[in-house]
Protein backbone atom coordinates (compact mmCIF):
# COMPACT_ATOMS: atom_id res chain seq x y z
CA UNK A 1 0.00 0.00 0.00
CA UNK A 2 1.41 3.52 -0.82
CA UNK A 3 1.91 6.01 2.52
CA UNK A 4 -0.26 8.58 2.98
CA UNK A 5 1.01 12.22 2.16
CA UNK A 6 1.07 14.48 5.27
CA UNK A 7 -1.20 17.48 5.03
CA UNK A 8 0.30 21.39 5.26
CA UNK A 9 -1.34 21.23 9.08
CA UNK A 10 0.40 18.02 9.90
CA UNK A 11 3.96 18.66 8.40
CA UNK A 12 4.07 21.39 10.99
CA UNK A 13 2.76 19.72 14.07
CA UNK A 14 4.84 16.58 13.18
CA UNK A 15 8.08 18.96 12.91
CA UNK A 16 10.21 17.82 15.49
CA UNK A 17 9.55 13.87 14.20
CA UNK A 18 10.06 14.87 10.55
CA UNK A 19 14.01 16.59 12.06
CA UNK A 20 14.67 12.98 13.43
CA UNK A 21 17.19 11.04 11.38
CA UNK A 22 15.60 7.86 12.02
CA UNK A 23 11.73 9.28 11.63
CA UNK A 24 11.83 12.18 8.69
CA UNK A 25 9.19 12.59 6.19
CA UNK A 26 8.90 8.61 5.30
CA UNK A 27 8.70 7.40 8.92
CA UNK A 28 6.18 9.78 9.59
CA UNK A 29 4.10 8.98 6.80
CA UNK A 30 4.69 5.08 8.04
CA UNK A 31 3.00 6.52 11.39
CA UNK A 32 0.30 7.83 9.48
CA UNK A 33 -0.94 4.75 7.85
CA UNK A 34 -0.19 2.88 10.70
CA UNK A 35 -3.26 0.84 12.72
CA UNK A 36 -3.56 -0.04 16.19
CA UNK A 37 -5.49 -1.65 18.32
CA UNK A 38 -5.69 -0.53 21.62
CA UNK A 39 -7.05 -3.67 23.89
CA UNK A 40 -8.66 -1.67 26.90
CA UNK A 41 -9.11 1.83 27.43
CA UNK A 42 -7.58 1.65 31.31
CA UNK A 43 -4.44 2.33 32.81
CA UNK A 44 -2.39 1.16 30.18
CA UNK A 45 -4.26 2.20 27.31
CA UNK A 46 -4.97 5.71 28.29
CA UNK A 47 -1.17 7.13 28.44
CA UNK A 48 -0.01 4.57 25.58
CA UNK A 49 -3.42 5.59 23.26
CA UNK A 50 -2.57 9.54 23.81
CA UNK A 51 1.32 8.98 22.75
CA UNK A 52 0.37 7.66 20.05
CA UNK A 53 -2.25 9.51 18.56
CA UNK A 54 -0.11 12.76 19.58
CA UNK A 55 2.72 10.95 17.57
CA UNK A 56 0.50 10.94 14.48
CA UNK A 57 -0.27 6.75 14.06
CA UNK A 58 -3.28 7.48 11.71
CA UNK A 59 -5.67 5.10 12.91
CA UNK A 60 -6.55 4.13 16.64
CA UNK A 61 -9.31 0.76 17.52
CA UNK A 62 -9.96 0.92 20.43
CA UNK A 63 -11.82 -1.97 22.63
CA UNK A 64 -13.83 -1.64 25.71
CA UNK A 65 -17.13 -2.42 27.75
CA UNK A 66 -16.76 -0.11 31.03
CA UNK A 67 -17.76 2.61 31.84
CA UNK A 68 -15.73 5.32 33.72
CA UNK A 69 -15.57 5.13 37.43
CA UNK A 70 -14.07 7.52 39.82
CA UNK A 71 -11.72 5.06 41.20
CA UNK A 72 -9.90 4.83 37.74
CA UNK A 73 -9.18 8.69 37.69
CA UNK A 74 -6.12 7.66 39.99
CA UNK A 75 -3.95 6.35 36.94
CA UNK A 76 -6.74 6.00 33.64
CA UNK A 77 -5.70 9.78 32.13
CA UNK A 78 -7.81 9.53 28.92
CA UNK A 79 -10.81 10.27 31.60
CA UNK A 80 -11.57 12.98 33.86
CA UNK A 81 -13.61 13.75 36.30
CA UNK A 82 -17.07 14.85 34.34
CA UNK A 83 -16.65 11.43 32.63
CA UNK A 84 -17.38 9.59 35.39
CA UNK A 85 -20.61 7.22 34.17
CA UNK A 86 -19.65 7.47 30.27
CA UNK A 87 -18.68 4.86 28.18
CA UNK A 88 -14.96 4.77 28.45
CA UNK A 89 -14.88 4.61 24.51
CA UNK A 90 -16.86 7.73 24.49
CA UNK A 91 -14.50 9.14 26.87
CA UNK A 92 -11.32 8.37 25.15
CA UNK A 93 -12.50 9.38 21.49
CA UNK A 94 -12.79 13.00 22.98
CA UNK A 95 -9.59 12.75 24.59
CA UNK A 96 -7.68 11.57 21.50
CA UNK A 97 -9.38 14.02 18.95
CA UNK A 98 -8.46 16.58 21.86
CA UNK A 99 -4.55 15.58 21.21
CA UNK A 100 -5.09 14.93 17.64
CA UNK A 101 -7.80 15.93 15.52
CA UNK A 102 -6.40 14.27 12.39
CA UNK A 103 -6.11 10.63 13.74
CA UNK A 104 -9.06 7.84 12.82
CA UNK A 105 -10.43 6.72 15.61
CA UNK A 106 -12.14 3.40 15.59
CA UNK A 107 -14.23 1.85 18.53
CA UNK A 108 -15.34 -1.44 19.49
CA UNK A 109 -17.42 -1.64 22.35
CA UNK A 110 -17.75 -5.46 23.38
CA UNK A 111 -15.47 -7.58 25.62
CA UNK A 112 -12.98 -9.08 23.00
CA UNK A 113 -13.92 -12.95 23.05
CA UNK A 114 -12.82 -15.87 20.83
CA UNK A 115 -15.75 -15.20 18.60
CA UNK A 116 -14.63 -11.82 17.50
CA UNK A 117 -11.02 -11.25 18.18
CA UNK A 118 -9.38 -12.87 14.84
CA UNK A 119 -11.86 -10.50 12.57
CA UNK A 120 -11.22 -7.09 14.92
CA UNK A 121 -7.24 -7.87 15.07
CA UNK A 122 -6.99 -8.77 11.05
CA UNK A 123 -7.79 -5.56 9.96
CA UNK A 124 -4.87 -3.60 12.32
CA UNK A 125 -0.96 -3.88 12.44
CA UNK A 126 -0.16 -4.43 16.00
CA UNK A 127 -1.99 -4.74 19.29
CA UNK A 128 -1.20 -3.16 22.07
CA UNK A 129 -2.17 -5.56 24.94
CA UNK A 130 -3.72 -2.94 27.99
CA UNK A 131 -5.79 -6.17 29.52
CA UNK A 132 -5.82 -7.01 33.02
CA UNK A 133 -6.99 -10.11 33.19
CA UNK A 134 -5.32 -13.78 32.18
CA UNK A 135 -8.36 -14.93 30.29
CA UNK A 136 -8.03 -11.55 27.82
CA UNK A 137 -4.02 -11.66 27.77
CA UNK A 138 -3.75 -15.38 26.69
CA UNK A 139 -6.57 -14.57 24.11
CA UNK A 140 -4.67 -12.11 22.46
CA UNK A 141 -1.37 -13.56 22.25
CA UNK A 142 -2.94 -16.94 20.74
CA UNK A 143 -4.92 -14.51 17.77
CA UNK A 144 -2.02 -12.51 17.48
CA UNK A 145 0.62 -15.66 16.73
CA UNK A 146 -2.14 -17.05 14.67
CA UNK A 147 -2.67 -13.53 12.17
CA UNK A 148 1.46 -12.85 12.87
CA UNK A 149 0.33 -9.77 14.11
CA UNK A 150 3.46 -8.28 16.75
CA UNK A 151 1.57 -8.16 20.63
CA UNK A 152 2.98 -5.23 22.84
CA UNK A 153 2.04 -6.30 26.20
CA UNK A 154 2.66 -4.66 29.66
CA UNK A 155 1.24 -5.33 32.75
CA UNK A 156 1.05 -3.52 36.20
CA UNK A 157 0.72 -4.90 40.02
CA UNK A 158 1.26 -2.72 43.02
CA UNK A 159 4.94 -0.82 42.16
CA UNK A 160 5.93 -3.37 39.90
CA UNK A 161 5.40 -3.82 35.77
CA UNK A 162 6.17 -5.61 33.05
CA UNK A 163 7.03 -4.88 29.32
CA UNK A 164 7.77 -7.09 26.18
CA UNK A 165 6.44 -7.14 22.46
CA UNK A 166 5.23 -10.67 21.34
CA UNK A 167 4.35 -12.72 18.17
CA UNK A 168 6.85 -11.33 16.36
CA UNK A 169 8.16 -13.26 13.04
CA UNK A 170 11.14 -14.60 15.18
CA UNK A 171 10.35 -13.88 18.71
CA UNK A 172 8.39 -15.80 21.61
CA UNK A 173 4.82 -15.28 22.53
CA UNK A 174 3.21 -14.83 25.85
CA UNK A 175 2.91 -18.66 26.12
CA UNK A 176 6.58 -19.10 25.43
CA UNK A 177 7.30 -17.02 29.25
CA UNK A 178 3.92 -18.06 30.98
CA UNK A 179 2.87 -21.51 29.64
CA UNK A 180 -0.23 -21.97 32.20
CA UNK A 181 -2.17 -19.30 33.73
CA UNK A 182 -1.96 -19.10 37.62
CA UNK A 183 -4.52 -20.74 39.80
CA UNK A 184 -7.67 -18.16 39.66
CA UNK A 185 -7.86 -15.84 42.82
CA UNK A 186 -3.94 -16.17 43.57
CA UNK A 187 -3.04 -13.02 41.72
CA UNK A 188 -5.18 -10.22 42.78
CA UNK A 189 -6.32 -7.89 40.49
CA UNK A 190 -5.80 -3.71 40.50
CA UNK A 191 -9.27 -3.38 42.78
CA UNK A 192 -8.11 -5.99 45.77
CA UNK A 193 -4.27 -4.94 45.50
CA UNK A 194 -3.20 -1.39 44.72
CA UNK A 195 -1.40 -0.09 41.97
CA UNK A 196 0.90 3.15 42.28
CA UNK A 197 -1.48 5.52 40.07
CA UNK A 198 1.55 6.66 37.51
CA UNK A 199 3.22 3.01 36.89
CA UNK A 200 0.62 2.28 34.26
CA UNK A 201 1.52 5.58 32.53
CA UNK A 202 5.31 4.63 33.03
CA UNK A 203 4.58 1.10 31.52
CA UNK A 204 2.11 2.57 28.51
CA UNK A 205 4.56 5.04 27.36
CA UNK A 206 6.86 2.31 26.89
CA UNK A 207 4.30 0.66 25.23
CA UNK A 208 3.52 3.22 22.77
CA UNK A 209 7.54 3.69 22.48
CA UNK A 210 7.91 0.16 21.22
CA UNK A 211 4.36 0.92 18.58
CA UNK A 212 6.23 3.25 17.23
CA UNK A 213 9.50 1.86 16.49
CA UNK A 214 7.54 -1.01 15.01
CA UNK A 215 6.25 1.12 12.77
CA UNK A 216 8.49 3.06 12.02
CA UNK A 217 10.96 -0.51 11.47
CA UNK A 218 13.89 1.83 13.96
CA UNK A 219 15.80 0.71 16.71
CA UNK A 220 15.90 -2.85 18.82
CA UNK A 221 12.65 -3.82 19.79
CA UNK A 222 11.72 -5.54 23.19
CA UNK A 223 11.20 -9.14 21.20
CA UNK A 224 12.86 -11.60 22.75
CA UNK A 225 13.21 -9.47 26.26
CA UNK A 226 11.00 -9.12 29.64
CA UNK A 227 11.40 -5.65 30.76
CA UNK A 228 11.05 -5.68 34.68
CA UNK A 229 10.24 -2.36 36.49
CA UNK A 230 10.74 -1.89 39.97
CA UNK A 231 9.09 2.06 40.41
CA UNK A 232 9.68 2.06 44.06
CA UNK A 233 13.75 1.38 43.94
CA UNK A 234 13.77 2.89 40.54
CA UNK A 235 15.31 -0.28 38.70
CA UNK A 236 14.97 -1.39 35.31
CA UNK A 237 16.06 -5.17 34.45
CA UNK A 238 15.75 -6.98 31.42
CA UNK A 239 15.33 -10.42 31.06
CA UNK A 240 16.51 -12.45 28.04
CA UNK A 241 13.43 -15.15 26.21
CA UNK A 242 13.65 -16.79 23.49
CA UNK A 243 10.83 -19.48 21.80
CA UNK A 244 10.21 -22.25 23.11
CA UNK A 245 9.97 -25.06 20.41
CA UNK A 246 7.36 -27.02 22.55
CA UNK A 247 5.28 -24.00 22.82
CA UNK A 248 1.95 -24.97 21.23
CA UNK A 249 1.00 -21.67 19.80
CA UNK A 250 4.09 -19.82 18.15
CA UNK A 251 6.86 -23.47 18.48
CA UNK A 252 4.42 -26.63 17.37
CA UNK A 253 1.65 -24.23 16.16
CA UNK A 254 -0.71 -26.47 17.22
CA UNK A 255 -2.99 -24.11 18.41
CA UNK A 256 -4.60 -23.26 15.50
CA UNK A 257 -7.79 -21.55 16.74
CA UNK A 258 -9.44 -19.79 19.55
CA UNK A 259 -10.25 -21.94 22.68
CA UNK A 260 -12.67 -20.47 25.72
CA UNK A 261 -10.10 -18.96 27.76
CA UNK A 262 -12.25 -18.47 30.91
CA UNK A 263 -12.34 -22.30 30.91
CA UNK A 264 -8.33 -22.36 30.16
CA UNK A 265 -7.63 -20.09 33.15
CA UNK A 266 -10.26 -21.81 35.16
CA UNK A 267 -13.04 -19.35 36.07
CA UNK A 268 -15.60 -22.33 34.96
CA UNK A 269 -13.23 -24.93 35.96
CA UNK A 270 -15.81 -28.33 37.41
CA UNK A 271 -13.85 -28.80 39.68
CA UNK A 272 -13.42 -25.28 41.28
CA UNK A 273 -16.95 -24.46 40.37
CA UNK A 274 -17.98 -27.85 42.67
CA UNK A 275 -15.25 -26.70 45.44
CA UNK A 276 -17.42 -23.40 45.37
CA UNK A 277 -20.72 -24.86 45.32
CA UNK A 278 -20.10 -26.16 48.83
CA UNK A 279 -19.16 -22.82 49.78
CA UNK A 280 -21.92 -21.00 52.39
CA UNK A 281 -22.25 -17.54 51.84
CA UNK A 282 -23.92 -14.90 54.06
CA UNK A 283 -25.52 -12.14 52.31
CA UNK A 284 -24.93 -8.69 54.59
CA UNK A 285 -28.30 -8.69 55.42
CA UNK A 286 -28.10 -12.52 57.08
CA UNK A 287 -25.07 -11.55 58.12
CA UNK A 288 -26.21 -8.31 60.17
CA UNK A 289 -29.28 -10.59 61.29
CA UNK A 290 -27.12 -13.41 62.67
CA UNK A 291 -24.97 -11.07 65.17
CA UNK A 292 -27.73 -9.05 66.15
CA UNK A 293 -29.46 -12.24 67.52
CA UNK A 294 -26.08 -13.07 69.27
CA UNK A 295 -25.10 -15.66 67.55
CA UNK A 296 -22.02 -16.98 68.28
CA UNK A 297 -19.56 -16.18 65.20
CA UNK A 298 -15.85 -15.59 64.83
CA UNK A 299 -15.76 -12.75 61.99
CA UNK A 300 -12.17 -12.74 60.08
CA UNK A 301 -11.12 -9.75 58.13
CA UNK A 302 -8.70 -11.30 55.78
CA UNK A 303 -7.09 -7.46 54.02
CA UNK A 304 -4.18 -5.99 54.56
CA UNK A 305 -3.50 -3.78 57.49
CA UNK A 306 -3.82 -0.75 55.88
CA UNK A 307 -6.79 -1.58 54.41
CA UNK A 308 -8.47 -2.38 58.10
CA UNK A 309 -7.20 1.59 58.50
CA UNK A 310 -9.58 2.55 55.39
CA UNK A 311 -12.59 0.69 57.13
CA UNK A 312 -13.91 -2.29 58.54
CA UNK A 313 -16.83 -3.97 60.48
CA UNK A 314 -17.44 -3.97 63.73
CA UNK A 315 -16.49 -6.58 65.65
CA UNK A 316 -14.35 -8.42 63.17
CA UNK A 317 -10.87 -9.33 64.07
CA UNK A 318 -8.02 -8.50 61.53
CA UNK A 319 -5.98 -11.97 60.09
CA UNK A 320 -4.43 -10.97 56.73
CA UNK A 321 -4.86 -13.71 54.10
CA UNK A 322 -0.91 -14.27 53.98
CA UNK A 323 -0.89 -15.22 57.89
CA UNK A 324 -4.16 -17.27 58.08
CA UNK A 325 -2.27 -20.55 58.54
CA UNK A 326 -0.25 -18.78 61.30
CA UNK A 327 -3.61 -17.60 63.29
CA UNK A 328 -5.46 -20.55 62.87
CA UNK A 329 -4.09 -22.13 66.79
CA UNK A 330 -6.17 -18.80 67.96
CA UNK A 331 -9.35 -19.60 65.77
CA UNK A 332 -11.92 -21.45 67.35
CA UNK A 333 -13.46 -24.71 65.52
CA UNK A 334 -16.50 -23.97 68.06
CA UNK A 335 -17.74 -21.16 66.78
CA UNK A 336 -19.38 -20.58 63.19
CA UNK A 337 -16.58 -18.50 61.44
CA UNK A 338 -17.34 -15.63 59.06
CA UNK A 339 -14.73 -14.14 56.61
CA UNK A 340 -14.68 -11.03 54.36
CA UNK A 341 -12.47 -9.03 52.18
CA UNK A 342 -12.83 -6.38 49.81
CA UNK A 343 -14.84 -7.86 47.07
CA UNK A 344 -15.48 -11.53 48.09
CA UNK A 345 -12.24 -13.11 46.19
CA UNK A 346 -9.64 -13.40 48.97
CA UNK A 347 -12.67 -14.29 51.36
CA UNK A 348 -13.45 -17.67 48.56
CA UNK A 349 -10.04 -18.38 49.30
CA UNK A 350 -9.81 -18.40 52.88
CA UNK A 351 -12.71 -20.36 53.07
CA UNK A 352 -10.86 -23.23 51.17
CA UNK A 353 -7.55 -22.93 53.31
CA UNK A 354 -9.69 -23.02 56.45
CA UNK A 355 -11.82 -25.86 54.87
CA UNK A 356 -8.94 -27.85 54.11
CA UNK A 357 -7.92 -27.22 57.85
CA UNK A 358 -10.40 -28.84 59.51
CA UNK A 359 -12.73 -26.16 60.06
CA UNK A 360 -16.21 -27.23 58.89
CA UNK A 361 -18.39 -24.35 59.97
CA UNK A 362 -16.94 -21.52 57.51
CA UNK A 363 -18.90 -18.61 55.40
CA UNK A 364 -17.62 -16.34 53.26
CA UNK A 365 -19.29 -12.71 53.56
CA UNK A 366 -20.73 -11.97 49.84
CA UNK A 367 -19.61 -8.76 48.07
CA UNK A 368 -17.12 -8.62 50.93
CA UNK A 369 -16.95 -5.33 52.96
CA UNK A 370 -18.18 -3.11 49.75
CA UNK A 371 -21.05 -4.91 49.37
CA UNK A 372 -21.56 -4.63 53.16
CA UNK A 373 -21.07 -0.75 53.22
CA UNK A 374 -23.84 -0.79 50.43
CA UNK A 375 -26.50 -2.75 51.88
CA UNK A 376 -25.63 -1.88 55.59
CA UNK A 377 -23.39 0.49 56.79
CA UNK A 378 -22.79 3.53 54.57
CA UNK A 379 -21.17 5.22 57.32
CA UNK A 380 -18.07 3.03 55.56
CA UNK A 381 -15.27 4.83 53.93
CA UNK A 382 -15.76 2.92 50.48
CA UNK A 383 -12.19 2.20 48.55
Amino acid sequence: MPLPSLTTDETLRYSRHLLLPGVGLDGQRRLKGGRVLLVGAGGLGSPAALYLAAAGVGHLGVVDFDVVDVTNLQRQILHGTSDVGRSKLDSARDAIAEINPHVNVETVEARLTSANALDIIREHDIVVDGSDNFPTRYLTNDACVILGKPNVYGSVFRFEGQASVFATESGPCYRCLFREPPPPGLVPSCAEAGVLGVLPGLVGVIQATETIKLLLGAGDSLAGRLLLIDALRMQFRTLQLERDPTCPACGTRTIRELIDYDDFCGLTNPVNSAVDEQMHEYSPADLLRALSNGELIDLLDVREPHEWEIAHIAGARLVPLGSLEQAMQTISAEHEIVVYCKGGTRGAQAVRTLRAAGFARVSNLAGGILRWREEVDQTLVKY
